[in-house]
C-alpha cells in the first residue's frame, strides 16, 4: 500500500497519553505523516470498532531456541529442522503484533537478513549473535565429557549460534570482535548462573567486574551497548560497575542495587511468560523436570524486583523469552504484566520504552515521522489486557506501512 489512512479506530500510541476516537492515521511510503481529520486523498482503510497501538517490541527473544531445546543441544535435530522453527516463530511474532523484537541470543546474522531482506516473514530482528559466557557458566550446555573447545561446533553459521565462551578478558574481547563480525548490534553477558542448565545457580556470579568492561569498551567503540543476563545482584552490581546498560531478569534486584541502576541509567527487562511456561510444562520447551525445580519462586521473587525497580525509577522495558517451539502467544508477557501494573504501563513499557532502550528512535509511539509500525486489534486490550495474548485478536499487522498480516 502507497498511502492511506486508518480511521474510526480508538488510537492509543503508546505515550501514556489517554486513547483518542476521533483521530485518523496517515501513512505514506512507510511512514506516518499525519494524525487528524480523515482526507479523501487515499486508500481509506476503516478500523471502526478496532483498537489500534504501536507495533509492540519484545526486547527479550531467542529465535534460534525455537526448537526443542535439550534434543537441539545434543544433535538430535537437523539444521533444517531448527531453520523451519526458526522462521515459524518469527512468523508468529508478527502474527502476535510484535513488529520489532531484540534477540538475546542464539542466532547467527544470516537469519537477521533473511528476514531484513522479506525471504521469510518476520519483525525488525536486533541480534547479540551468540550469548558470551565465561568457561562453563550460563549459557554453556555440552555434556560434561564434551571437551569446551568442541562446543563451537553446535554452532551452524547463518543460523544458529548459541553462545561464545570466554575464560579470561582476552578470550572475552576476541570473542566480542568475532560477534560483531558476524552482525551483532549490541553484546549480551550471562553474569550470573540462570535456570535453564544445571551447571551453575542463579547465586553464582560470573566473569569480574574488569572482564564485562572489556566487552562495555568494544560495544562503545562500535557506538551500541552491553545487556546481561544477571539474576542476583552482585552480579547486576558487577555489571553496572562495569558500564553495561540494560539488565535481564533482575529476579532478586534490592533496594540499594536498584537504585545504582537508576542512577547510572540502567534499565531492566523483567521476563515472565518464560516462567510461566516452565512452571507449567517444562517438557513443551524440550526441557527435564529440573527446570521446574529451578525456577520456582522466581516469579514471586521477580514481581517483588519488578515494583522495586518501579519505586526507585528504573527504566523497565518488558521481554517474553521465551523457548521451545511453543512462541506463539508471544503477548502473554503483557498479560502477565498487567496483573502487576496497569494495562497501559504495560503497553508503553512493551512500545515507547523497549523502543528507547533498543535505541530505536523511529519506532514504538504513533507520531507525525515515525515508522508505521501499527496493529489493530479486536476490542481494547486497556480494559481487558489478556486480549494481548491471544494473536487471533491482531485483527491488522502493519510494519513500516506494509500490512503483513490482515484478518478483516
Amino acid at each position: 500500500m502507497g498511502r492511506f489512512q486508518v480511521v474510526g479506530a480508538t488510537v492509543v500510541d503508546g505515550s501514556g497519553r489517554d486513547p483518542s476516537t476521533t483521530v485518523s492515521v496517515t501513512v505514506e511510503e512507510g511512514r506516518i505523516t499525519e494524525l487528524g481529520d480523515f482526507s479523501a486523498n487515499g486508500e481509506r482503510l476503516d478500523a471502526g470498532g478496532l483498537t489500534m497501538t504501536p507495533g509492540l517490541i519484545d526486547a527479550h527473544v531467542h529465535l534460534g531456541l525455537s526448537s526443542l531445546v535439550q534434543p537441539q543441544f545434543s544433535f538430535q535435530i537437523s539444521a533444517a529442522e531448527i531453520a523451519a522453527d526458526i522462521f515459524a516463530t518469527a512468523g508468529a511474532a508478527l502474527d502476535a503484533g510484535f513488529t520489532t523484537v531484540r534477540d538475546t541470543g542464539g542466532i547467527d546474522g544470516g537469519v537477521v537478513t533473511a528476514i531484513a531482506k522479506g525471504k521469510v516473514r518476520g519483525p525488525r530482528v536486533l541480534s547479540c549473535g551468540p550469548v558470551q559466557c565465561q568457561t562453563g557458566g550460563h549459557g554453556y550446555y555440552g555434556a560434561e565429557w564434551e571437551p569446551t573447545e568442541l562446543w563451537s561446533s553446535h554452532h551452524v553459521p547463518g543460523l544458529c549460534a548459541l553462545s561464545m565462551m570466554a575464560g579470561n578478558a582476552d578470550e572475552l574481547r576476541r570473542n566480542v570482535r568475532e560477534a560483531f563480525r558476524r552482525g551483532a548490534s549490541f553484546l549480551k553477558l550471562c553474569v550470573t548462573g540462570g535456570v535453564v542448565g544445571g551447571k551453575d545457580r542463579l547465586t553464582d556470579t560470573q566473569f569480574t567486574v574488569e572482564e564485562i568492561a572489556v566487552a562495555v569498551q568494544e560495544a562503545a567503540a562500535r557506538g551500541t551497548y552491553v545487556t546481561v543476563h544477571a539474576h542476583n545482584n552482585e552480579g547486576i552490581r558487577n555489571a553496572v560497575e562495569a558500564g553495561a546498560r540494560c539488565v535481564e531478569h533482575g529476579t532478586d534486584l534490592d533496594e540499594p542495587t536498584a537504585a545504582l541502576m537508576a542512577a547510572h541509567g540502567v534499565a531492566l527487562v523483567p521476563t515472565f511468560a518464560v516462567v510461566e511456561r516452565l512452571l507449567r510444562d517444562p517438557a513443551a520447551a524440550g526441557l527435564d523436570e529440573s527446570a521446574r525445580d529451578r525456577v520456582a519462586g522466581v516469579r514471586e521473587r521477580m514481581a517483588r524486583a519488578l515494583a522495586v525497580a518501579k519505586e526507585a525509577g528504573v527504566r523497565i522495558g518488558l521481554g517474553s523469552d521465551l523457548i521451545g517451539p511453543a512462541q506463539d502467544r508471544r503477548g502473554e508477557e503483557l498479560g502477565l504484566r498487567a496483573q502487576l501494573e496497569t494495562p497501559m504501563d504495560v503497553l508503553v513499557a512493551a512500545t515507547k520504552t523497549n523502543a528507547e532502550i533498543l535505541g530505536l528512535p523511529e519506532v514504538g509511539v504513533i507520531a507525525p515521522g515515525k515508522q508505521a509500525d501499527l496493529v489493530l486489534w479486536k476490542g481494547n486490550p486497556l480494559e481487558d489486557p489478556n486480549i494481548f495474548t491471544d494473536p487471533a485478536n491482531a485483527v491488522l499487522v502493519v510494519q513500516s506501512g506494509r500490512v503483513v498480516k490482515d484478518l478483516r
